[in-house]
């Protein structure tokens, strides 16, 4: 994926992304980093670190993990300036919502909506009283075509994220800080392929059967194939970026025509 990179685009600008080093998140941080940005995320463990990148051992599933990520943040970069909030994710079992526990809505909200809360939490009153920042959620189209076999907790975690991203921009915008929201479909990652074995792990089969099964669900992609995560991550880029200036409070989908209402 060959995407055009102006190398001062973020020049000067602080960047914490959560989540940031796999996946979505790996291709968001070096996209910043292209930009010219100084950024800074979060692991539980830190394997194969990006030269450049500022890091913090720590589990933001948790409010102890998510206050030492943005004490760092604030002492190593003296503020933040945009926040792309990439973490999320699911390790629930196949088997419909009966096979949820308590424990696996615990670990969906935590991974996918409180992480974020807590985070913007302590991070963007510094925005505020600046009167300026951006705010960049990334949400899940399963947040309104959600697949019942295996992600009902995850789905219903990132519709929460989505309406308080959009609660949350109404109030923010006026204050200077911009709320955005992004909303991917398919993304061709290590954890898709993940996912499609505990589902074949779960039904039988094959990959390609497992493959197969969840478009059959979604209802095609009209492009023929999922996102890049480098793709992505230019949209959320795009969004932090000045270019963006008038744009809050939207949802942005990007999906290859998966949704095909209106």
């Amino acid at each position: 994926m060959n995407i055009k990179v102006d190398p001062i685009e973020f020049a000067g600008k602080r960047v914490l992304v959560s989540g940031g080093t796999k996946g979505l998140g790996r291709a968001t941080v070096q996209r910043f980093l292209a930009g010219g940005a100084r950024v800074i995320t979060a692991a539980r463990a830190i394997k194969d670190p990006i030269e450049g990148v500022d890091y913090v051992q720590a589990d933001l599933t948790t409010a102890e993990g998510s206050q030492a990520l943005a004490t760092a943040a604030l002492e190593r970069l003296n503020g933040i300036d945009i926040l792309a909030h990439v973490i999320g994710g699911s390790a629930s079992p196949a088997g419909g919502f009966a096979a949820l526990t308590d424990d696996h809505w615990l670990a969906e909200l935590n991974l996918n909506l409180l992480a974020t809360v807590r985070l913007d939490r302590l991070l963007i009153p510094q925005m505020r009283e600046r009167g300026e920042g951006t705010v960049v959620h990334v949400t899940s189209i399963q947040s309104v075509l959600p697949l019942p076999e295996s992600t009902t907790g995850y789905a219903s975690a990132k519709a929460a994220l989505r309406t308080y991203s959009k609660s949350i921009s109404k109030e923010l915008g006026p204050k200077g800080v911009r709320v955005n929201s992004v909303s991917p479909g398919w993304i061709m990652t290590d954890a898709t392929g993940d996912f499609l074995e505990m589902l074949r792990t779960a039904n039988g089969g094959t990959i390609e059967e497992a493959r197969q099964a969840v478009l059959d669900v979604l209802g095609g992609i009209s492009i023929g194939r999922g996102a890049e995560p480098e793709e992505v991550a230019d949209l959320i880029a795009y969004l932090s970026s000045s270019r963006a200036a008038a744009i809050n409070g939207a949802e942005f989908v990007i999906d290859g025509g998966t949704i095909r209402t209106v």
